[in-house]
């Protein structure tokens, strides 16, 4: 394994790159995406809600591969022009925000109705409601499954190997068949995602524990 290491370091290092790049850009898009989806399933406005509902009900009961491929063989057959790497991220933002908007839905509704209705009966819009009393307690109940989310999405990255996205799953695929040591090439690409998801995985473990420390105070 560590002859790979030495050999196909520049694959590595560029697959083990992309692989952040995709994943950050995929995480930022998708808290964003997500956040609107799920703030919108929490609407009084029933055509917003509905539209919402559809969106996590669709995307979350496809398979992200499906997602992944619509987008690097269909779309380019109508004049757009999209490589494996960019339709990886574009399956990846619609996939996860399907997960995270229903993450923050959650969020929302456990923030206890009488405090949204104290907040409108003090004068405070609706804007104002959810800007100060209800999103800053949904933040603390949603940060922890938003990190198990985030750590999903580095693992699902790997599917950019599917459609040449030059990830490290698709350098391990290359590494592995020109080599034909599978056993040291996936447990080299294994180590390499271990050593973005454990530090994540351990973030987590970090801020769940302060979040119920202050909860206890």
């Amino acid at each position: 394994m560590f002859e790979l290491l030495t050999n196909y370091s520049d694959l590595i290092i560029e697959g083990f790159i992309n692989t952040l790049i995709a994943s950050v850009i995929a995480l930022i898009a998708s808290l964003i995406l997500g956040g609107l989806v799920g703030i919108f399933q929490t609407l009084d406005n029933k055509v917003l809600a509905k539209i919402g509902d559809i969106y996590v009900e669709f995307f979350r009961n496809i398979p992200l591969l499906i997602i992944v491929m619509f987008f690097y063989v269909v779309i380019p057959l109508y004049g757009m022009d999209i490589t494996g790497f960019q339709s990886g991220i574009i399956g990846l933002t619609l996939y996860t925000s399907a997960f995270i908007a229903d993450v923050v839905r959650s969020g929302i509704d456990a923030v206890p109705e009488g405090q949204k209705e104290a907040a409108i009966s003090q004068g405070m819009t609706y804007v104002q409601t959810m800007q100060y009393v209800v999103l800053p307690q949904a933040v603390k109940i949603v940060i922890p499954p938003l990190g198990n989310q985030f750590i999903n999405l580095v693992k699902n990255s790997s599917i950019l190997a599917m459609v040449a996205g030059l990830d490290l799953m698709y350098y391990g695929d290359l590494i592995a068949s020109e080599t034909f040591n599978t056993l040291g090439t996936y447990t080299m690409i294994a180590g390499m995602y271990l050593v973005i998801t454990v530090p994540l995985t351990l973030l987590v473990s970090y801020i769940e524990k302060r979040l119920a420390q202050q909860d206890v105070r």
